[in-house]
């Protein structure tokens, strides 16, 4: 009955209710909205014109070469009229396959370290160190590769294995390379998303006789596992986009293998070395480039919409 009344006090003759909003208009928040919806449609202006400006002469390719035959032939001579686009995506899964390899173990084992063992002063140190790497210029890793890992991958190959001594320019220096470039991310958002679990989660473990490891890998792993995967598809974007690195280690000569010891192209290093602008716009050299890009923007949107449902398919969420 009183709650009747308060609710019905207005109808009542009584005074209304007092508004939760200021009565007085807030310019400064509203110029602020307005910033942040500018921001907002601007990134979408910008997605919207890098989509256009790679469709547009890419349709111009397309018009010249079938679509079947670019992505289902596995020539790619460009002078030669060949245009089978299969031996550089080979080239780039070649070089990103052998970088997972590397970087998903090291950075999933720092990020569980970091989360689960490191005291706070060790952590303090430890991460700011390891994300570090993250900041290093491209260029000089790939010369890191060039000077240092390669001659390095030479001596110690085991004899013939996988068909023999890798050449100076190989797949797999190129993905040694790339993984250690890519660990910062994987290991950094994987420990914030394990650092995000409850410890309600690790002190029911425990209380039921469970040892660290245990609770990090049955029980902390699992419900931190929608970060996890979102970091490692993370930086397979991140490594089928690199461009310096496999430009400058992994080698330019289009192979359809995937064998580490090889010379191989990857997509981008197609891209930096053709789109010099030594080339003539409207021929068929220059719009090689854009479907080239076409391609590796469709790969690109494809892993990262696959991590977004992945994402919120396994999403946990606590309260």
């Amino acid at each position: 009955m009183e709650a009747r009344n308060i609710a019905t006090s207005g109808a009542a003759g009584l005074p209304p209710a007092r508004r939760l909003e200021a009565a007085s208009p807030r310019y400064g928040e509203r110029a602020i909205k307005s910033f942040l919806a500018l921001c907002a449609g601007l990134s979408v202006v910008t997605t919207t014109a890098i989509v256009v400006s790679l469709l547009v002469p890419a349709l111009g390719f397309f018009r010249e070469v079938p679509v079947g035959d670019f992505l289902l032939k596995t020539e790619w001579a460009p002078a030669q009229d060949l245009f089978g686009v299969l031996p550089l995506i080979a080239g780039t899964f070649n070089v990103v396959l052998w970088g997972m390899v590397f970087a998903i173990p090291i950075g999933i084992g720092a990020a569980i370290y970091l989360a689960e063992y490191a005291s706070p002063r060790v952590r303090k140190i430890v991460k700011p160190v390891l994300e570090v790497l993250a900041g290093i210029p491209t260029v000089a890793i790939g010369f890191f590769g060039v000077s240092l890992v390669t001659p390095l991958l030479q001596d110690v190959w085991p004899g013939e294995f996988l068909g023999g001594p890798p050449g100076f320019f190989n797949a797999l220096a190129a993905g040694l390379c790339i993984g250690l470039m890519i660990v910062p991310i994987i290991a950094s958002i994987s420990e914030d998303s394990m650092s995000s679990v409850p410890g309600g989660l690790r002190e029911g473990a425990y209380a039921l006789g469970a040892s660290k490891m245990r609770v990090a890998l049955r029980v902390v792993f699992p419900a931190a596992l929608s970060g996890i995967v979102a970091s490692i598809v993370l930086a397979i974007s991140r490594a089928v986009g690199e461009t310096m690195v496999v430009l400058l280690v992994a080698g330019n000569t289009p192979n359809l293998t995937f064998n580490p010891v090889e010379n191989v192209q990857a997509l981008t290093a197609f891209i930096g070395v053709t789109a010099t602008g030594d080339i003539a716009q409207n021929t068929i050299e220059y719009d090689t480039v854009f479907a080239v890009g076409t391609v590796l923007f469709v790969l690109t949107l494809i892993m990262n919409m696959t991590s977004i449902r992945f994402v919120r398919k396994y999403r946990q969420i606590y309260e």
